[in-house]
This record gives C-alpha cells, sequence and structure tokens, in this order.
C-alpha cells in the first residue's frame, strides 16, 4: 500500500500473490469441491485455486492470531483471579457493495470451522442491524440505505459488547435481500461461539468524537482482527451490475421481491437502472464512506478481474 505524501512509510507489508500463497507452507485443505462450489456467491464462482493460495494462508493467519488471543486473555483472568469465561475472537470483514465480502466471509467461516480448536464459528452480516424500511421511509433515509446513518448502531454495539463479554447466547436481527427488510421476529442465534465474523459495509466506520473526552465505542473496537475487501472502482461497478441482471432472472422474479418490478425489464433497461443505482448510491456510499476506512484494517485482500485476489496487504504497525 502506498503511503500518504510527506510520509516515507507504509504500515503495511504488501504481498504478491504468488508470495502469500507460499504462506500456507503444509496447511490443508478441509473441504472438497462440493463444498467450495457452495461457497459461491451470486456472481463470484469460489474456485479451489483462490482457496489454496489465499484463504488457507489467511486461516492460517488467523488461527495463530485466536491461539495467542485465547492465550494472553487466559493468562489476564488468572492474574485478575477471574472465573473463567469464554469470549470469542471477532473477526471483521468490511469492503464496497458487490466487492464479495459476504463470499470471503463464507469461505473463512467454513475453513475456520475445520479447526478442532474453535469448531463453532458464527457468521452475522450486519445487514441486520438496519432499520426497517418504515423507519427508514420515516427518517427520509431510504436512498441512503447501506449509509452509516441508516443502521441501528446502538443495536450492534450492544449486540458485539454481549458477544465480546462472553454472554452464553446472543441474537441478531436477520436481514432479506429478497424483500430488503429486516425481518419481523426472526433472529440469529449466536451460541458458546469460539469465533465471530462480522461482516458489513461500514464495521470499520469510526465514530465522531465527543469534545468532552468521554468514551464512546466503535464497531471496529471489539475486533480482534479485522479484513478489508477492495477493487478498482470500476471493477466493483461491473460486479454491481451483473449481479443485478442476475438477480433479475432469479431472485427478482419472486412476487414477494422487493425488486419484483425490475425483473420484466429488458437487459438494456435492467443494466440502466443497475447503473443508475449504483453511481447515485452506492458509489457515493463507497467513497464517502467505505474507502475512507480501508487503512484501518489489519489486512486488506485486494482483487482484480474474476473476483481473483492479486495482492495482500498485511498491518506490520
Amino acid at each position: 500500500m502506498n503511503s500518504s505524501p510527506g510520509i516515507g512509510f507504509s504500515p503495511y507489508t504488501t504481498y504478491s500473490r504468488e508470495e502469500w500463497a507460499r504462506l500456507r507452507e503444509d496447511t490443508p485443505l478441509t473441504l472438497d469441491e462440493a463444498d467450495i462450489e457452495n461457497l459461491s456467491g451470486v456472481t463470484e464462482r469460489v474456485l479451489t485455486e483462490e482457496v489454496v493460495d489465499v484463504y488457507l494462508p489467511l486461516s492460517r493467519l488467523l488461527n495463530l492470531y485466536v491461539e495467542a488471543s485465547q492465550g494472553l486473555y487466559g493468562a489476564t483472568e488468572e492474574f485478575l483471579r477471574k472465573g473463567e469465561i469464554k469470549v470469542p475472537f471477532v473477526i471483521g470483514l468490511a469492503g464496497s457493495v458487490a466487492a464479495g465480502k459476504s463470499t470471503s466471509a463464507r469461505v473463512l467461516q467454513a475453513l475456520l470451522a475445520r479447526c478442532p480448536s474453535h469448531p463453532n464459528v458464527a457468521l452475522v452480516p450486519t445487514d441486520g442491524f438496519l432499520f426497517r424500511n418504515a423507519e427508514l421511509e420515516s427518517r427520509d433515509l431510504m436512498t441512503r440505505k447501506g449509509f452509516p446513518e441508516s443502521y441501528n448502531l446502538p443495536a450492534l454495539l450492544n449486540f458485539l459488547a454481549d458477544v465480546k463479554s462472553g454472554k452464553a447466547r446472543v441474537e441478531a436481527p436477520v436481514y432479506s435481500h429478497v424483500v430488503y427488510d429486516v425481518l419481523q421476529g426472526q433472529t440469529l442465534a449466536v451460541e458458546h461461539p469460539d469465533i465471530v465474523i462480522v461482516e458489513g459495509l461500514n464495521v470499520l466506520q469510526p465514530a465522531v468524537l465527543p469534545r468532552d473526552g468521554e468514551a464512546i465505542p466503535f464497531v471496529s473496537d471489539f475486533f480482534d482482527f479485522s479484513i478489508y475487501i477492495d477493487a478498482a472502482e470500476d471493477l466493483v461497478e461491473r460486479w454491481y451490475v451483473e449481479r443485478f441482471l442476475r438477480l433479475r432472472q432469479t431472485a427478482f422474479r419472486d412476487p414477494a421481491a422487493y425488486f419484483h418490478r425490475y425483473a420484466t425489464l429488458s437487459e438494456g433497461e435492467a443494466r440502466a437502472v443497475a447503473l443508475s443505482l449504483w453511481r447515485t448510491i452506492n458509489l457515493v456510499n463507497l467513497n464517502e464512506n467505505i474507502l475512507p476506512t480501508r487503512q484501518r484494517a489489519d489486512l486488506i485482500l485486494r482483487k482484480g478481474e474474476g473476483h481473483r485476489v492479486e495482492s495482500v496487504a498485511l498491518r506490520k504497525l
């Protein structure tokens, strides 16, 4: 990663794909072809090569972090003479709409859960912490959905505080991309997790600091490790349009789908709608809120054509 103007160093060490792949060493591939196929997204097909070259070295690194964190926590608890409480290792995963966050999160969840020392790996998308559509409409925020102000931040912070305090069972709200809303009465239960992966657009977003110096938590304060999925703007735009066109032929055909009205559009009309949604909403959010948080991540996966990770930047400071 480039350093800022006037600063002669970077806080990251950047590895080419080939250099990063060698860091896998003897980490075994614990997923078969069927497992890998099931992890694919709407427009992003997960390839075995990608799992082996990128995600196996990353899972090896994360396993080292988890083991070190567990050891430090246990020693601290012994020092403080507290009873042993199981506190999960929390991973934050951020990036733009259509960059492939959800797919990366699923791959990591599957790999990390194969480790005998931490088999219970929960994946929590922060979409569930969006305000419901009725609330967004009352606040005139429907066109700002996904922006920081569209989330119930206190609810998300309280959820993370409960998780990090070792609470045995914590529930998160569930979001449906079909009805485009938080589902009433449905929750995702997180019980006795070893690792929790928190995936979302703005999870690395810092809070506005109060002038009185009183403590105020950021979502990222609860993370033990954070990852940013990065790609050139033109690529993400193309992936967004491709995903919209694919959904137009699949999920949008459901009469209950929020975007059902787009199912009958011609390809040209659908492409125009997708570009408009991308450029007026999602691109604005990316440039104003998401991309500025990239340098807060511990690790940055830089993607190229076909969602292929081309380089990995690991924070050294």
